[in-house]
């Protein structure tokens, strides 16, 4: 009888082995949360899905989780808690699969300061008798390209709207001109806001700032086929949200180079 489960997520995936009693597969949006893979019962499912919902909102998780005739490592559930943490969202592109004692997590990071951080937090959370394979990697060169132009800077936009801010105008101007020099690859745009208000409110207000930063980037040449995008609204903070500069950092535009 063979020890497996899986999560799946997007941006990052949390996955596993084949599947019984599945419900019939489904292609993810873009930034929802696939978890997938088979657990013995119904107890073990209900922990998984509470943990990841947790962690990313209710709204965004896609359950592809099936109950089948698989064996649990003693305290694995508790140890599936710790794995599903804060860090996992430094991760894009990535993947991270739980089958029995045997963890593996790829994906992109931002650099290589992170990438064994996130590994060595994963192999500290578990006992010994789980084995781990780091799979990350530092993110490619257009990635790089875009970070480094951004910078730290933040695009402002006028308060409660998506009319973007003059200074936010300049900083796009330079945004356009590298976005031109990534060829053949999408380019995901995506908004954040900090926790101030509803979380609905906010998740619609961050997509519409996408969108207008998608818009204004065509208005430069940018190829706006090349431009997805997304509204995460207060699901991804980078700061604490309790001080005014936090919820500064964290009303922000994201660009992520996809595969």
């Amino acid at each position: 009888m063979r020890i497996v489960s899986i999560v799946s997520i997007l941006p990052l995936v949390l996955a596993g082995a084949a599947q019984a009693q599945a419900p019939a597969p489904v292609t993810p949006l873009p930034g929802q949360v696939l978890v997938s893979g088979t657990v013995p019962d119904e107890a073990s499912k209900a922990a998984m899905l509470a943990r990841v919902r947790e962690l990313y909102g209710v709204e965004r998780v896609v359950d592809q989780i099936a109950i089948g005739n698989v064996v649990l490592p003693p305290n694995w559930s508790g140890y599936v808690q710790k794995l599903i943490g804060p860090n996992l969202k430094l991760i894009t592109k990535g993947q991270l699969k739980i089958d029995g004692n045997d963890v593996s997590v790829r994906g992109e990071v931002a650099n290589e300061a992170q990438r064994q951080q996130i590994a060595g937090d994963i192999a500290a959370s578990l006992n010994p008798t789980y084995t781990v394979k780091n799979g990350l990697r530092v993110s490619a060169a257009e990635q790089d390209l875009l970070d480094t132009t951004l910078g730290k800077r933040i695009i402002e936009f006028e308060s409660g709207q998506a009319v973007i801010r003059p200074s936010g105008l300049v900083i796009l101007d330079e945004m356009a001109a590298a976005l031109l020099k990534v060829r053949g690859k999408k380019v995901e745009v995506i908004g954040h806001t900090d926790n101030t208000g509803l979380r609905q409110s906010n998740l619609a207000l961050s997509l519409a700032r996408a969108e207008a930063v998608r818009a204004y980037l065509a208005g430069k040449s940018v190829d706006a086929a090349m431009i997805n995008v997304s509204g995460q609204g207060p699901d991804r903070p980078v700061a604490d949200n309790a001080t005014a500069d936090g919820r500064a950092r964290n009303r922000r535009i994201e660009f992520r180079v996809a595969d």
